[in-house]
């Protein structure tokens, strides 16, 4: 096989931070389509095995197939359902037709010559499989009106030995093949150091299989890295003449950038011969965005390209949108402490010395200590989806069927809001499951000053661990990874995805009020869609919350039916401060639940300046907004429908009949109105004139 050097493949890191290489590290939730090897590509290769599905026929005499390949696959078909294999036997040619007459047979037909043994000590004999079997499929081409077919001449399905079982006749050669996007997976563990048995169980662990089910047995796997070492040998070189050649153009793709951007930055690496190590880039947009959402940061490590060996980390905020957003990419040539101190200190000397409150990181010993000394006032965390995304691969065959309680158990734990609480449950979850001397698990504790929520409590995360930033940076990640034919292509890639100018622009239908409580009617006034959505949450919440004052002007705030769980807000009157126990707004920089009963309380009517972080407010959107008066026609038209709706309710309920109808029209007038065109913001503000003039 040869590899194909013009591919950029990006696959998955699979370094296990334990530092085991046999470590295999499985992620949950990808998607099948793109990562179900950890490879991700732009192309795509259809299913080989899309025939064989279908309902195969016993062959006859007469049949017509288009070509003799067709016949070929047709016959291979009916051969493994049947428990045997075939093979292509002799052809007859002439000078006018070309190839005109097909045999194939099966695989046991007809008797092995005697050879001539070689002059050695102990020769090989090996016995043969083939038994003079007569089953066969003769094909005969003919031109009919200038169109070629191929007919069945011949057929016979009469064989002289036993025909085999499924589980069997999977195992002979014939199927026993090796796709080509596991032939690229096998090479890149042989390279990694992997020996062929373990190449085989990482592959079954990888497509969900039972030992032993995979399409081909270990002994081809053997063979495929025996014959493929040479070809490897010499696809490193070229390789590696692409990866220096890549990188220079890269380089030149940033200078370039450089005249015509004065705002983009970029630095790189050079080894003792003068090769491009590594390289690092930002935007001036990036830099402008940073000043304002620089306050937590992701940096993410997830990818790696097999073609330059070389691995992507790039940094991402969090806007006042909710949105992943772009603050530069590195590539690095190792992936070590020194590499990644590096680029911590590129990043930082990019974004004008100012280092971030938090950093969320993958589990990695290397980044922690150079996390640690490059940036040692900025709180490092680490994604609880990284650390869940390894569960499986750690937990699930040690535990076996107690993996799903396992599981759970460690979802709670994640949870707890007392760092006591976790201490004492995680020795608990450890005794009961005799995970003592797990690796995995000692790694897990000691890192724990950097997942658990109730270390991390504290933390500014400003909704960083939310499943809607997840999705907005993964999907940044596919539209960068999908640069698949060289760096400066990919190098653009970036450029397009990480320009504010793409960005959608923001509605703001969504803003409705609930409560009518003027607190609400201040926030929506001042914050974003996204921010508003979630303190508006919490001021309905709020609602359901009861207060009671303490002898230091604190207060006690408790849900009106929970008896479990009690919060202490602290109420300072100088500087109008306060602060929950929860610790909501040190967490994400939006005030509490708790906070919000107080405050209302106090008869405050409007949201303390200083809980009105600049962040989440209008004015930081990097991104083009509704102006008002489509709030305002909104606000019109949420009143009328709120109107319309609890009329019909009333009169609905009058009878079972009225109930009957009114259900069975609304339910059918959602679905057509579901259906209908999206309408633009002009055709709304239209409708809400009209209803208020009616």
């Amino acid at each position: 096989m040869s590899m194909k050097p013009s591919n950029n493949i990006w696959i998955r890191r699979q370094q296990c931070p334990c530092g085991d290489w046999k470590c295999y590290i499985k992620y949950e939730g990808d998607d099948q389509s793109s990562v179900s090897s950890q490879l991700v590509k732009s192309e795509t290769t259809a299913s080989s095995s899309s025939s064989s599905s279908e309902a195969v026929f016993t062959p006859y005499v007469g049949q017509i197939f288009k070509s003799d390949d067709d016949a070929f696959e047709y016959y291979s078909n009916f051969a493994r359902k049947n428990g045997f294999s075939i093979r292509k036997a002799r052809s007859t040619e002439s000078q006018n037709l070309g190839v005109y007459r097909r045999d194939f047979v099966c695989y046991r037909s007809g008797f092995n010559q005697p050879r001539k043994k070689a002059n050695v000590e102990h020769p090989r004999d090996r016995k043969s499989v083939r038994c003079g079997c007569d089953a066969k499929l003769y094909l005969s081409k003919e031109i009919i009106d200038s169109v070629t077919q191929w007919y069945v001449s011949q057929f016979s399905n009469v064989h002289n030995h036993e025909l085999l079982e499924d589980d069997q006749v999977r195992l002979l050669p014939a199927y026993r093949k090796i796709q080509e996007a596991d032939q690229e997976r096998i090479l890149l563990l042989s390279k990694a150091g992997f020996p062929v048995n373990r190449i085989v169980k990482v592959l079954e662990l990888e497509k969900g299989v039972q030992p032993g089910q995979l399409p081909f047995i270990e002994k081809d796997v053997r063979n495929f890295v025996r014959t493929c070492k040479k070809t490897v040998q010499e696809n490193d070189a070229l390789l590696s003449e692409k990866r220096e050649n890549d990188m220079m153009e890269l380089v030149d793709a940033c200078k370039a950038m450089v005249e015509r951007d004065p705002d983009f930055l970029y630095d790189c690496t050079t080894d003792e011969n003068g090769k491009v190590e590594n390289i690092a880039w930002t935007f001036g947009d990036s830099v402008r965005a940073y000043t304002v959402f620089g306050d937590v940061v992701t940096f993410d490590t997830t990818y790696r390209s097999i073609t330059y060996g070389l691995l992507l980390g790039v940094w991402f905020g969090i806007d006042s949108h909710g949105k992943a957003i772009f603050f530069g990419s590195v590539l690095l040539q190792e992936e070590n402490s020194h590499s990644f101190a590096w680029a911590l200190q590129t990043f930082v000397r990019f974004m004008r010395g100012r280092r971030p409150q938090t950093i969320l990181t993958d589990i990695d010993s290397g980044l922690r200590d150079a996390i640690a000394r490059e940036l040692p006032n900025t709180k490092h965390v680490i994604s609880i989806s990284h650390i869940l995304s390894k569960l499986s691969s750690w937990f699930s065959l040690p535990l076996g069927s107690q993996y799903a309680d396992f599981k759970a158990d460690f979802d709670m734990l994640c949870h707890l809001e007392s760092v006591e609480d976790f201490e004492h449950q995680w020795n608990l979850l450890v005794a009961r499951f005799g995970l003592i001397p797990d690796k995995h698990i000692a790694l897990l504790f000691s890192y724990r000053a950097s997942w658990p929520l109730s270390y991390i409590r504290s933390y500014f995360l400003a909704h960083m661990l939310t499943v809607e930033f997840s999705q907005s940076l993964d999907s940044f990640l596919k539209r960068i990874l999908s640069a698949h034919t060289c760096l400066q292509v990919f190098f653009e890639q970036v450029g397009i995805a990480a320009n504010l100018q793409n960005r959608p622009r923001v509605e703001m239908q969504s803003m409705h009020i609930k409560t009518c409580m003027p607190i609400e009617e201040h926030a929506r006034s001042i914050l974003t869609p996204y921010a508003f959505n979630v303190l508006q949450h919490e001021i309905v919440l709020s609602m359901e919350y009861a207060t009671t004052e303490m002898a230091n002007g604190s207060y006690l705030v408790r849900h009106y039916k929970k008896m479990d769980g009690e919060y202490l807000v602290i109420w300072i009157p100088d500087g109008e401060q306060i602060h929950c126990s929860c610790k909501e707004f040190e967490h994400s920089g939006m005030l509490c639940r708790h906070s919000l009963r107080v405050l209302v309380v106090k008869n405050y009517f409007e949201l303390p300046e200083k809980y009105c972080l600049h962040r989440w407010r209008l004015e930081s959107s990097l991104v083009p907004m509704d102006d008002q008066h489509a709030q305002s026609s909104s606000d019109e038209c949420t009143q009328a429908f709120h109107s319309l709706a609890a009329t019909l309710l009333t009169e609905s309920l009058i009878s079972k009949e009225r109930f009957n109808y009114v259900h069975r029209e609304l339910t059918g007038l959602l679905e057509h109105v579901r259906n209908m065109p999206v309408i633009d913001e002009f055709a709304l503000n239209i409708a809400a004139n009209n209803v208020s003039e009616s």
